[in-house]
């Protein structure tokens, strides 16, 4: 019996070392592929082809160190660690971003609509758990790459003043009673905002009057009415 052990353990050492050169040689084949096409998708700058490239090299695993991960493929580049942090980055906006510096009005309003339905929190700034009035709006031009203030009292302050609400474009800033609140401008009478608690992020008609509104702020170029 302890020799019919022992042939059998002699056995499966033999299978062993004759199937390992094989899984090694897989292995290294998927790697090879995989860093070909990271290698690829991120020589090309097109984010999207390394976004997938990447994905498939993970395996679908999307949970990696954004910082790590980077460095560990060498991929030092803005838009390598831009792609990653697409995959990666909680309640992150999906679709296309404008470059810093020319995003318009049709962009803010495009971003804005991304966040309906995200209930409104008191001093909220996290689309995963809600945001107030400010802290959406704040939000959408930081997706864009354009910081404004946290508070209405100073987002009320930038950019450059718009006469009248028949005067307002796309993706400016309606401020109303004395700085209480603040929404985005959609065109057409169409406004949107984080209202109050227990209501959600929505387009409205646009309830700010000339009686009730403070200020009405241009951040960036106007955008045409959708």
């Amino acid at each position: 019996m302890t020799e019919a052990i022992g042939r059998m353990q002699g056995i499966q050492s033999m299978i062993a070392e004759l199937t390992r050169p094989a899984a090694e040689a897989n292995a290294a084949a998927v790697k090879s592929a995989a860093g070909s096409s990271l290698a690829t998708a991120t020589g090309s700058g097109d984010a999207e082809s390394f976004s997938q490239a990447l994905t498939a090299a993970l395996g679908g695993n999307t949970g990696t160190d954004i910082s790590s991960l980077a460095n560990g493929l060498g991929l030092g580049s803005t838009m390598a660690v831009g792609a990653l942090k697409g995959l990666t980055a909680p309640g992150a906006v999906a679709g296309s971003v404008p470059a810093a510096g020319s995003a318009t009005g049709t962009d803010v309003v495009a971003m804005a609509k991304k966040y309906i339905g995200v209930p409104y929190v008191w001093g909220g700034t996290n689309p995963a758990t809600g945001m107030d009035c400010s802290g959406f709006t704040q939000r959408v031009f930081k997706d864009l790459g354009v910081e404004i203030p946290r508070v209405v009292s100073d987002q009320m302050r930038q950019g450059t003043p718009v006469a009248s609400l028949a005067e307002a474009k796309p993706g400016d800033l309606l401020v109303s009673f004395g700085g209480g609140h603040i929404s985005i401008y959609l065109g057409n009478g169409k406004a949107i905002d984080a209202p109050v608690p227990g209501k959600t992020i929505q387009i409205r008609d646009a309830w700010e009057q000339h009686s009730n509104l403070t200020s009405i702020r241009r951040i960036v170029p106007a955008g045409a009415a959708s």
